[in-house]
């Protein structure tokens, strides 16, 4: 037995079959506190034989990813969107739950009896876990397959034609490239749950999604609008790099004390901002005070991945750190492959650009040890890579190195320059 504590929202899916407490339960329910989210909660008491080590929900850890790659992928077509409403409440509960009763639902008659669950609620921390099993379950019984490397994947195929169906907890977005079967399975999606069709995908996990005849579009207009109105910056003069070249930031030890929370909350209005406006990654990054390297992938020639982030380790020397990246970027590439493999397209000898002649020279050639045995054993993977052809180093130009974007500052037109190559543009 586990005495576990949890608080969940009422919901009308309990059994009202009530359990009379043991001398145990009584013991445990006394040391509770009593928590309140809404007007209704219920406090659980204790569970029988549960795990709690695996009862996560199945969902995309990289929030946009998603949006990205359906972006990259779909063929001429257009995405829909859905939403589950009370996605968690369809999920079965397969251990034993019990909870006492809600104030203002107490039973006058069994006041010193529980509730057992019959079905998930929210907050129930197998919540998540229970309603991907339900809807994998309706997925797979329906023709579809689950993708073997991303798990919120699903697929099906008929004929020539193909429907993709990306889950992100009770969103769902899906296209095809025949709209019969697009139409088929929102039928299918309806005659099991209550769902809301969004239409068109046009907004999508705090993106903006604008779908045109020549591809499909991602920007954050409406939220740049709001951080603007919400920091009192609408009258603001604009600028035509995110940050000079000189631009001399430095601690100001004896200026007067800003308020740390408001300058916190720029900041991380702005971190969220890079999901779509990658050009400001080196400025807040640089606002932020990290020391970064960056890095970005691309899949023919839409940018699909980009990094602008802290090195977890201090390097000597240029040529360690500049290989550390090139280690990072390596790993990131063997990762779209293998998404890629769930879309049966199989890449390899995927080029990596590299602008350090010393990183080369170390990754190509392994007997140089001698001054390289002091960087971490877990960067060396980046050898086999290249003897096994999964991926293949090319000299690029330091002018034309596209990373120099998230890791340095520029002039207008080298600026300029650098976000067109990287396929960034003002639709007006």
């Amino acid at each position: 037995m586990k005495i576990r504590r949890f608080c969940f929202l009422i919901t009308n899916v309990i059994n009202q079959e009530c359990l009379v407490i043991d001398e145990r339960l009584e013991t445990a329910q006394k040391t509770l506190q009593s928590q309140t989210r809404t007007d209704f909660v219920i406090k659980a008491v204790f569970t029988f034989h549960l795990s709690f080590r695996r009862d996560r929900a199945s969902s995309r850890r990289d929030r946009v990813y998603g949006t990205r790659l359906c972006q990259v992928m779909a063929r001429p077509c257009q995405v829909y969107q859905l939403h589950v409403k009370s996605a968690f409440l369809f999920g079965k509960v397969h251990e034993e739950v019990y909870v006492t009763q809600p104030p203002g639902f107490e039973d006058p008659h069994n006041i010193n009896k529980v509730y057992k669950l019959d079905k998930a609620l929210y907050g129930l921390h197998q919540a998540p876990r229970a309603w991907y099993e339900t809807l994998s379950k309706l997925l797979l019984s329906n023709g579809f397959d689950r993708g073997q490397i991303d798990s919120t994947l699903f697929i099906t195929k008929v004929g020539g034609d193909v429907l993709l169906v990306q889950v992100y907890v009770d969103d769902i977005i899906f296209g095809s490239t025949n709209e019969g079967m697009c139409r088929e399975f929102e039928k299918v999606m309806k005659s099991k749950f209550e769902m809301s069709n969004m239409g068109e995908l046009s907004f999508f996990l705090g993106l903006q999604v604008s779908q045109r005849e020549d591809g499909i579009y991602l920007h954050q207009t409406k939220y740049v609008q709001d951080i603007l109105s919400k920091y009192k910056m609408n009258d603001s003069s604009t600028y035509g790099t995110p940050i000079p070249v000189n631009h001399g930031l430095h601690p100001d030890k004896y200026g007067k004390d800003v308020d740390s929370r408001l300058y916190r909350g720029m900041i991380g209005s702005l971190t969220y901002l890079t999901a779509s406006r990658h050009d400001i990654m080196f400025a807040v990054c640089l606002c932020s005070r990290k020391s970064t390297f960056g890095g970005c992938q691309f899949l023919g020639d839409r940018l699909v991945f980009w990094q602008c982030k802290k090195q977890s380790t201090v390097s000597v020397s240029t040529c360690e750190a500049e290989y550390t990246a090139a280690a990072s970027g390596c790993s990131q590439i063997l990762w779209i492959q293998q998404q890629l493999r769930d879309y049966d397209l199989n890449f390899t000898g995927t080029p990596l650009f590299i602008d350090n002649n010393a990183t080369m020279s170390i990754t190509n050639n392994s007997v140089k040890h001698s001054k390289t045995k002091h960087i971490e054993i877990r960067h060396h993977f980046i050898r086999y890579c290249a003897e096994k052809h999964l991926i293949e180093l090319v000299k690029v130009h330091t002018d034309d190195n596209l990373a120099d974007l998230f890791t340095k500052a520029f002039d207008r037109s080298r600026f300029e320059h650098l976000v067109n190559l990287i396929g960034m543009f003002n639709p007006e």
